[in-house]
């Protein structure tokens, strides 16, 4: 696996050796020039605990995440085939990185993988912050269309040809599972398939699967490329969306895949690691906390998305002459709304928030090939969500009829 050449992994200087064999020794070291105050007992008393950096995050954390995740996806045995279909091994602790959330870890993984002028495939439709990030950290970002026919697939034959043009210079493919706004996920055959040609091409995956528990429209053979070992993965997750709680800032990054590539991307990603160090005790302590109350909270917000879903489709059908639909959403937390395309999307947006103080994002917002698409969330509360439901539905009727 090629890896970006803007990260310094080359062999430490005599100090650090003979410092590190030391530690393995049980010797205790005392720094000369040690600046953590909490050392020398200058914490606030509000705070007053040691501090000991550790880029991945802390031990202790990282061991009840993982025993966490191995529980939640039946990760028993490496050899056992869970009820879902997957067969990721038992998660190790150290194969996590704990850090402030999954923006960072997609800034990280571009460091990680690209050099300034190097490429990542992303999908499209699909969330604008990707393609952000990639330009802060001088990285392009490539479109691969994810196609609709009844329901969302992507469009392998032209990710094949994206992969296999080396000029594209493309370092990672990132699979948004299930994607945001369209709520697809990663089929089986996808999945097969794109392993295939990432192994082939020498590409890594970066697999965002922060809504993946919120599934409305279950299928067979659904399961997160977390943990896969055929192929380089970065699974990304976090409280977000787990635990409904964006404020929460903590998110995680799964390092899977041949042995090899795994130990060298580690040996890597420590570097960068070392350098943001960015948890903290004041959060870090609380994650067992929080991951106690993570299934009871995933409950509540996948029955709310679930209710509105119901009551969304029922309103469509209901309503008179409508000229409104739902695209077919698979898991998230949002759907996409096709309008008729003779309404011009800036049109519609204007009127809703004209008439009825209310902000709409147009399916341009997510590149969305056509007009006539606008993103909704599942999210509201059933009389704020049939408020704006039904708002929509008589401001397309009624622009329809000024056409008319």
């Amino acid at each position: 696996m090629r890896f970006s050449s803007r990260v310094d992994v080359s062999e430490p200087n005599p100090i650090i050796l003979a410092q590190r064999v030391a530690i393995s020794k049980g010797i205790k070291l005392t720094k000369l020039n040690d600046s953590n105050p909490t050392v020398h007992g200058l914490s606030p008393e509000c705070l007053n605990a040691k501090y000991t950096a550790d880029p991945r995050g802390p031990v202790e954390v990282r061991r009840i995440l993982a025993n966490f995740i191995n529980h939640r996806d039946n990760r028993v045995d490496q050899n056992i085939v869970n009820k879902k279909g997957s067969s990721a091994k038992v998660l190790n602790p150290d194969n996590l990185y704990v850090l402030s959330s999954t923006s960072q870890a997609y800034a990280w993984l571009m460091m990680l993988m690209c050099d300034c002028g190097d490429s990542v495939l992303a999908p499209t439709p699909g969330y604008p912050l990707i393609e952000s990030i990639a330009r802060l950290q001088g990285v392009k970002s490539i479109p691969y269309p994810l196609v609709y026919d009844g329901s969302w697939t992507i469009d392998i034959p032209r990710v094949k040809e994206l992969l296999e043009n080396t000029d594209n210079r493309i370092r990672a493919l990132v699979l948004i599972n299930p994607n945001n706004p369209t709520g697809s996920y990663i089929k089986p055959q996808e999945r097969d398939a794109l392993l295939q040609l990432c192994n082939k091409n020498n590409v890594a995956i970066i697999a965002d699967e922060v809504f993946y528990d919120y599934c409305l429209e279950p299928f067979d053979g659904n399961c997160r490329l977390a943990g896969e070992e055929s192929t380089l993965v970065f699974a990304l997750d976090g409280f977000s969306k787990m635990l409904a709680a964006p404020h929460a800032k903590v998110g995680w990054i799964e390092v899977s895949g041949p042995s090899q590539d795994v130990q060298d991307a580690m040996k890597r990603l420590d570097v960068i690691a070392d350098d943001f160090l960015p948890i903290g005790a004041t959060v870090s302590e609380r994650i067992p906390e929080l991951l106690q109350c993570a299934k009871e909270q995933t409950d509540l917000v996948k029955n709310r998305v679930r209710s509105n879903l119901k009551t969304l489709r029922k309103m469509l059908a209901n309503y008179p002459n409508c000229c409104v639909s739902a695209l077919r959403a698979e898991g998230g937390w949002n759907i996409l709304i096709r309008v008729p395309s003779c309404l011009d999307d800036d049109d519609l947006a204007l009127r809703l928030m004209q008439d009825y103080h209310l902000v709409s994002q147009p399916g341009y917002y997510f590149d969305m090939p056509n007009n006539g698409y606008l993103a909704l969330s599942l999210l509201p509360e059933e009389k704020q969500f049939v408020y704006g439901v039904k708002a929509l539905l008589d401001t397309v009727h009624a622009m329809l009829e000024e056409l008319n």
